[in-house]
């Protein structure tokens, strides 16, 4: 439910609050609105100006950096974090402002690859064939002992701050990890495309119901899972959608995946089920209409039935909604109940 200004006026017009209390809920409900991120110019800078600090040291770092040395980067990345946690309690302490602080805390955690990349070519022990920069271009197990440090720093930061933006580097990282090991387990046959997408899928399953416990377990007003079903969906729709095969019966269990995906949105209030579902399921009617049904009169006008059945569907959904919300909420557990309803 989106509650504006305009309807607490109107409220306050029909005498169910007063003006006075219209004033005081609308500065409250501002207040509170603050600590949550939302498409805002204010939120909207705080994010620009971080993920362009955060890529600097990270996919946009130059060549000329690998002249430092191995313990010059390591020092560099110690001297940014220091100052990323510098900023994290400001932020969090003197200015109450927890998305700035949440930016800062990630900032330091995605150093923490560069730093280790630094200590290990300082040792003596990198052994890679790649510079630093490539950490986010190409994969290569060499990659895991950073990936591991950056999940522990994560972990961490998390444990010490709470704040949800930290959870994306971890994403990100698993990300990484599950790509990165797949030819140190498999060897060279990752370098087939089909094992490459059955990696993709299961990891992306596995991620977004990790995302999903995440939500059952979180009892607080901030979304921990949010990055978590980002790239969890991301990689299971693509590892998915990336698949071929010429059954019709395969094609349209795929369109049923995504269907799936779509109400599995609606249930948890989740848009990037819906989006990716929503990308599904017109691909798989594009298939239909270019490839199985290309010189069909018919094939439109099923297709135009069939999606004025789905809106008179929502009529009706939308006249009965909370009596049969009410009843199927019931046969759920309790902790998926309670997360649908914190969820609407």
């Amino acid at each position: 439910m989106e509650l504006k200004r305009s309807l607490l006026d109107q409220a306050a017009g029909k005498e169910i609050i007063t003006d006075e209390q219209a004033d005081q809920l609308w500065t409250f409900l501002s207040e509170q609105q603050q600590q949550t991120p939302s498409f805002r110019f204010t939120h909207i800078l705080y994010y620009f100006g971080g993920l362009i600090a955060i890529g600097a040291m990270s996919l946009f770092m130059t060549l000329s950096w690998e002249s430092l040395g191995g313990w010059g980067l390591l020092l560099i990345a110690l001297i940014y974090a220091g100052a990323g946690l510098w900023l994290t309690e400001f932020f969090l302490k003197r200015l109450d402002l927890k998305i700035p602080a949440g930016i800062t805390a990630t900032f330091v955690v995605v150093l923490t690859p560069l730093a280790v990349f630094g200590f290990q070519a300082g040792m003596g022990w990198w052994s890679g064939g790649h510079e630093y920069r490539d950490y986010h271009r190409y994969i290569d197990w060499s990659w895991l002992f950073m990936e591991l440090a950056t999940l522990a720093s994560g972990a961490v930061m998390l444990w010490r701050y709470r704040l949800p933006f930290l959870v994306m580097p971890v994403a990100v990282t698993l990300w990484y990890m599950s790509m990165d090991l797949a030819p140190f387990l498999f060897g060279e046959e990752y370098v087939a495309w089909e094992l490459r997408k059955w990696v993709s899928l299961w990891f992306g399953l596995l991620i977004a119901l990790l995302a999903f416990w995440v939500d059952i377990r979180n009892q607080s007003s901030r979304d921990f899972a949010f990055w978590l079903y980002i790239f969890g969906v991301t990689a299971f729709w693509s590892g998915l959608s990336l698949m071929e095969s010429e059954s019709e019966w395969s094609k349209l269990f795929y369109c049923m995946v995504n269907i799936g995906m779509i109400f599995t949105g609606a249930i948890l209030g989740r848009r990037v089920f819906v989006v990716f579902g929503g990308l599904g399921v017109a691909g798989y009617l594009g298939y239909l209409a270019y490839e199985v049904f290309e010189n069909s009169l018919l094939f439109p006008i099923a297709l135009t039935l069939i999606g004025l059945a789905i809106v008179w569907l929502g009529i009706l959904w939308q006249r009965h909604e909370q009596p049969v919300s009410n009843r199927l909420r019931r046969l759920l557990p309790a902790p998926l109940r309670e997360l649908i309803e914190r969820r609407h």
